[in-house]
């Protein structure tokens, strides 16, 4: 087996001078001109999981779904169950006249730190509406309200709505998209290949009209509504303007720009640890840099609370800039 048809060392976590740990990885980044560059094998299945949810609205939008703005957002989010997070999500449901007992997600607690604290002293437990996925369920049991579609079935995978979000996918990807499993939050969950996965967001951060844009809008505008304080998704947002890009369990990250291009990678042990650092490289390669993205191209290690070492990609990885 070659280099090229297997992940790659691509993340190394120093320390005192000294490589401690690394990651292996994979990656596509597809340009509108149809060119592409790849890392390690970017054509075997891989499951995006959350990293799917712009397309997942998309078919939302395209069976009735009726929000804006932040609600849009968060539509296609993975929240961290923050307290204007959960206020979306309940307003989404009650625009359609739905309440949380409607909510089919697992149940937690919600991620940010300050969010969960609160959460336990009023004494709450898991619950569907604190978990990440929440804004997106709430998205889907309003479409099938507008749709005149069952609510109780939802998560089927035969449901006429996931049957149209399969559909979405495949069209995005430009390929075919296998039958689903089971995602951690119950709904069904795709594969694609990391190819496919840029291409697709690469047409979604390019899209000058329909749900597309009114979603890559809504992502730009309210980043924040699209993850939450601290997080990757939001750094990266924040840091190249009119990019849109969204992370998934298991090491995965994928983005678009406006131009068309698209990026995707996958840490291969599932580690978020390197995401971000490997994300920046990418950018850089399709032609991105500025001073904000290079304040992320690496973390610090730390020992006894001061950086003795750094996150960083591998030498030689990733070229600094590629000519397709």
């Amino acid at each position: 087996m070659t280099e090229a048809e297997q992940d790659v060392v691509a993340i190394e976590v120093v320390r005192g001078g000294v490589v401690e740990c690394v990651h292996r990885a994979r990656a596509a980044v597809t340009f509108p001109d149809g060119t592409s560059w790849t890392l390690g094998d970017a054509t075997i299945p891989t499951y995006p999981r959350s990293s799917l949810k712009p397309f997942q609205a998309i078919a939302m939008c395209r069976a009735g779904l009726d929000v804006a703005g932040p609600e849009l957002a968060i539509s296609a989010a993975s929240h961290l169950g923050e307290p204007y997070h959960l206020a979306a999500v309940r307003s989404i449901l009650a625009g359609a006249g739905l309440t949380e007992a409607d909510l089919q997600n697992t149940s937690d607690m919600p991620i940010e730190a300050e969010a969960r604290i609160a959460w336990i002293r009023e004494g709450r437990g898991p619950e569907p509406v604190a978990q990440n996925c929440s804004g997106k369920h709430a998205a889907m049991l309003r479409t099938c309200v507008r749709a005149g579609w069952d609510t109780a079935t939802y998560l089927d995978a035969d449901h006429p709505l996931q049957r149209l979000i399969h559909e979405t996918l495949a069209e995005y990807a430009d390929e075919p998209i296998p039958d689903p499993s089971v995602d951690g939050c119950g709904a069904p969950a795709f594969t694609t290949t990391l190819i496919g996965l840029a291409r697709g967001f690469g047409t979604f951060a390019g899209a000058t009209d329909g749900p597309a844009q009114q979603i890559a809008d809504a992502y730009r505008s309210y980043p924040e509504y699209v993850s939450g304080t601290g997080h990757a998704d939001l750094a990266i947002h924040r840091a190249v303007p009119g990019l849109v890009c969204k992370g998934g369990a298991e090491g995965v990250f994928a983005a678009g720009l406006p131009d068309g291009t698209g990026i995707a990678l996958k840490i291969s042990d599932g580690a978020e640890r390197g995401r971000r650092e490997l994300m920046v490289a990418l950018l850089r390669l399709a032609g991105v840099t500025n001073p904000a993205l290079e304040a992320l191209a690496t973390s610090p290690v730390l020992g006894h609370g001061k950086p003795v070492g750094e996150v960083r990609v591998a030498a030689g990885r990733v070229p600094s800039r590629i000519h397709i």
